[in-house]
């Protein structure tokens, strides 16, 4: 498994110096065709810079339960999933990316994984683009005619999944383990997209590693995997190294998906990251931002099941 990765991120060495050649708008570099290697993922991946401190102040100015409207426009715009009729590469690249996801979820593998169908995202430093793969992963999911998807952000330090869908802050998950919320469908958001729910991380806390670790916590990951038998449950963690709550997160997910940067993800940290994660886990992988010869920027990624089946 990890040397299929070291190949992928060795492939940049020859072609590392396109990148600085290569300064085109970011609007164009959204709509590049691109060579794929194994399962692609063309579109630009977001660097989640700055993944920085959130401003918290209209946290509680907004109710959680009013619906979320989507600019599903903007976010098509801006290189994301989307559910036209014409035959985009980012969309095909993530339906082959989430087959290999729904397989483990409800599949043979599903009987051997516990909660088979919570999917945590992560990876091993920030900026390596977890939150635009995470929120790709349940537009598509949320496209399915049979499942629905739950999206949390749980990276309670610098959350960032409702500015990625261009949406404010919400009382979220951290009011809920607080127990300032007594319910969790007081923090479960509607969207117009029928099948897409949302779960804010809601206020940074001192004592997050705590909460996320408490029962209350494993007990909201159960009810998750188990009150509605087609969901698919993304949770958007925050990265790998350096950070206990991510480890405490792993151990509530059947599935991880490890988002590298070829060209900068380096494989003692993968490896490392790998570590931290359950060993009983299907763990996949997604290569963002790889370098085309002869195309300049391209992007591409591939995504194994357990033990790199």
């Amino acid at each position: 498994m990890m040397s299929t990765i070291e190949k992928a991120l060795a492939k940049n060495k020859k072609t590392k110096a396109i990148e600085n050649q290569s300064e085109e708008p970011e609007s164009e570099a959204f709509g590049q065709e691109t060579q794929s290697v194994g399962v692609s993922a063309q579109a630009k991946i977001s660097d989640e810079k700055p993944e920085s401190t959130n401003d918290y102040s209209d946290v509680n100015s907004v109710s959680a339960n009013d619906e979320i409207r989507l600019d599903l426009d903007s976010l098509s715009a801006k290189g994301m999933v989307d559910n036209s009729a014409e035959r985009r590469l980012i969309n095909e690249e993530y339906r082959a990316i989430k087959r290999k996801i729904l397989s483990n979820a409800f599949g043979p593998l599903s009987k051997t994984l516990d909660r088979s169908n919570v999917v945590m995202v992560t990876s091993s430093k920030p900026g390596e683009g977890k939150t635009f793969t995470a929120v790709n992963l349940a537009l598509s999911i949320a496209s399915e005619q049979d499942k629905t998807v739950l999206l949390v952000d749980a990276d309670v330090l610098r959350p960032n999944v409702m500015k990625t869908l261009g949406s404010r802050n919400r009382e979220g998950l951290i009011e809920y383990l607080l127990g300032e919320k007594q319910n969790i469908s007081d923090v479960m958001l509607s969207t117009n997209i029928p099948k897409l729910k949302l779960i804010a991380a809601g206020k940074s806390h001192h004592l997050s590693n705590e909460l996320l670790a408490s029962e209350v916590m494993r007990a909201t990951v159960d009810e998750f995997s188990t009150r509605y038998k087609d969901r698919i449950v993304i949770i958007d963690t925050p990265p790998l190294l350096g950070i206990n709550e991510t480890s405490v997160l792993a151990n509530l997910a059947g599935q991880a998906i490890v988002v590298c940067e070829e060209g900068r993800s380096k494989i003692h940290d993968i490896k490392n990251s790998v570590s931290h994660l359950n060993p009983e886990m299907a763990i996949g992988f997604v290569v963002n931002k790889s370098l085309r010869q002869d195309n300049g920027p391209g992007y591409y990624g591939y995504y194994y099941g357990s033990n790199g089946s």
